[in-house]
């Protein structure tokens, strides 16, 4: 009877030891198959791992993937974790072929799969991939980076377009951007896209509905070979299994997958030299002048105001307008720039106005010579020159510029003093005496007596300051109250910063919650249970509904690390908190 209990025990004990033992294992969806096949490999482990290598697949070509999936769930208090990574490869060779050992560290230990022998035959007449979802997905789903112009000029703009076609017979939801294109060697703009709209297109032959998840302008600020960093997503596709539910409904099954559409390589142009103006400022595009004075005929130190402007279609904002020359005898003021600029899948479109503010100081007349505006038009591959007319301005009344008569007259008045016999009445001409007053010996005075006490009560007063800090720093409950109080809003603002990072945002809110209950009830960690937060705050007198939405608050925070939670929740309960705190401080 003894051995059989031992014997039990130890079984029991291996069987404990053997269930919570790392397992990190290689899974092929067959183990024989055609070249003209592709296989399934999926690196399955049960605990969270760091640094995953997979193996070289030599002998095979990865065609998707990595698909990573994880899986975390509590049944009847057992924690149950498994993670996957997940390729899909088509063999380059007939023979057998072996998966390598993938490697992963958990726990500071490095674990290794056992590798895995594939036969691959000649090809197959019909690849045995019908039932396949992951097969189904991976061919029937595409990003593509339709790209306007891969060889512009520098500065010419372009268009990318990025649209996602999948076949009408399989769903997608769920769609996130994993890793987004920064445009370094452009300057670009992203057109906004306000509603995503399914529509049908050709890719590569076949008919696909399609949606078009981004549109950026992009114009080149370098010449030569840049690259368009990759736009990849992740999406989950739903692929029917052909088999139907008690109400006849289709059953779907959802497969995540990650897509990109790849890197981009734009081969860009430099500007020819040969007829480049001499006063060309780099605009791009097909373009209009226009230069224009709202006055011709004014008076000295009136103002008129001269507006360069240039309007069409190019790199608007990428250039400088011409400036203004007018005669030494005009002041001219810096100008005003304003742009009224639209962009659209054609580039950038509209104009540019620099508008100058000109005060003639004589009268005269005065020649504002024409302006020049050169320009690169990339349709015609030629440089073109727009010349504005000259103007004359005419200043018909103030001083003349040059006549020493009229400058000598008018020094004259500015110089020459008026004087009169009241001039200088105000200086007192005759002097009055009065005896010095002896005031009053300082020592002894009301004064001298300030003065003296004046440091003995300055010491005193800071004998007070210092003892009243003193007690407050001796009182620990004082002290963890501040305490509790700055880490109450220190965390309660970290948990707004950290709106959509689940974990950290629900420890954050949680420790809030926390320390503002050790400010406000005089309480300490080891003291916190649900009752005695409800019997504290009912001696305080709060109401019971507030009591009852503090603790359910508390028990979100605890249940949200474990279940799907979206930003709208988290920005729900972060506003649910400010308004419980606030209310139980009011009644407090």
């Amino acid at each position: 009877m003894l051995k059989n209990t031992l014997l039990l025990t130890f079984l029991f004990a291996l069987g404990f030891q053997l269930q919570a033992q790392v397992t990190f294992q290689t899974k092929v969806s067959k183990n024989r198959m055609g070249i003209n096949e592709r296989l399934k490999v999926s690196f399955e482990m049960n605990q969270n791992g760091d640094n995953f290598t997979p193996p070289n697949f030599e002998g095979f070509r990865v065609v998707g993937g990595p698909n990573q999936s994880t899986s975390n769930s509590w049944i009847n208090g057992k924690r149950s974790f498994s993670r996957s990574y997940t390729y899909f490869l088509l063999p380059t060779r007939k023979g057998n072929l072996i998966i390598n050992q993938a490697t992963v560290l958990i726990d500071d230990a490095l674990y290794k799969t056992t590798p895995i022998s594939v036969e691959v035959t000649e090809a197959v007449k019909t690849p045995n991939q019908s039932g396949n979802a992951d097969y189904i997905a991976d061919q029937n789903v595409h990003l593509v980076a339709e790209v306007s112009n891969s060889n512009p000029y520098l500065n010419e703009a372009f268009t990318v377009v990025y649209k996602l076609y999948y076949a009408s017979e399989i769903g997608i939801s769920n769609v996130n951007e994993v890793e987004s294109p920064t445009y370094g060697d452009f300057w670009s703009n992203l057109i906004p896209i306000k509603k995503l709209e399914m529509k049908q297109g050709v890719y590569k032959g076949e008919t696909y509905n399609y949606v078009t998840w981004r549109k950026a302008v992009l114009y080149p600020q370098k010449t030569g070979a840049l690259t368009l960093e990759p736009l990849t997503l992740n999406i989950m596709v739903q692929v029917s299994s052909n088999r139907r539910n008690l109400f006849g409904d289709i059953v779907y099954r959802q497969v995540p997958k990650t897509i990109t559409a790849g890197k981009r390589t734009i081969n860009v142009k430099a500007l020819p030299e040969e007829g480049k103006p001499k006063n060309y400022s780099g605009a791009v595009g097909d373009f209009d002048l226009n230069f224009s004075l709202n006055k011709k005929v004014l008076k000295a130190s009136e103002s008129f105001q001269a507006s360069v402007k240039v309007a069409g279609r190019g790199n608007l904002n990428l250039f400088t307008l011409p400036k203004v020359n007018v005669p030494a005898a005009l002041e001219v003021y810096e100008p005003e720039h304003s742009e009224n600029i639209k962009t659209n899948l054609l580039g950038m479109q509209g104009s540019i106005q620099d508008t100058y503010t000109v005060v003639p100081e004589f009268q005269g007349n005065y020649p504002i010579p024409a302006v020049s505006f050169s320009y690169f038009d990339p349709n015609k591959k030629q440089y073109k020159t727009l010349v504005s007319e000259e103007f004359m301005i005419n200043v018909n009344e103030g001083p003349v510029a040059g006549n020493s008569k009229a400058d000598e007259k008018f020094s004259s008045v500015l110089l020459r003093p008026n004087l009169n016999e009241n001039q200088f009445t105000f200086i007192a001409l005759e002097t009055e005496f009065s005896p010095i007053k002896t005031e009053a010996a300082f020592f002894g005075s009301r004064n001298f007596y300030i003065i003296l006490l004046f440091p003995f009560s300055l010491v005193f007063l800071l004998f007070l300051w210092l003892r009243t800090k003193q007690n407050i720093t001796r009182d620990p409950m004082t002290l963890r109250q501040k305490a509790a109080n700055r880490l109450a809003k220190k965390y309660l603002s970290s948990a707004k910063k950290n709106l959509g990072k689940k974990e950290t945002f629900y420890d954050s809110l949680e420790r809030a919650l926390h320390n503002y209950l050790k400010a406000k009830l005089h309480i300490v960690t080891a003291e916190f249970s649900k009752n005695r937060i409800t019997n504290l705050l009912g001696e305080k007198e709060i109401e019971p509904i507030l009591i009852k939405e503090f603790v359910a608050l508390l028990e979100a925070c605890e249940a949200a690390r474990y279940s799907p939670e979206t930003a709208v929740s988290m920005e729900e309960n972060f506003d649910r908190a400010s308004m419980l705190i606030s209310k139980i401080d009011k009644q407090l």
